[in-house]
């Protein structure tokens, strides 16, 4: 980790965004910014 240039480096923190991405945020209206942080926190506690 952490060679410069090394396209690999980033894929173990992109990949859980990718997927809570997929399952939570899109396609879902949060009302408020507050909601939506609760969600994902929830999500990351659970489900992770």
């Amino acid at each position: 980790m952490s060679r410069v240039g090394d396209c690999y480096d980033n894929a173990m923190m992109k990949s859980p965004w990718s997927i809570l991405k997929k399952e939570l945020v899109h396609g879902t209206r949060f009302k408020t910014r507050e909601d939506a942080k609760l969600a994902i926190f929830e999500w990351i506690e659970v489900c992770c």
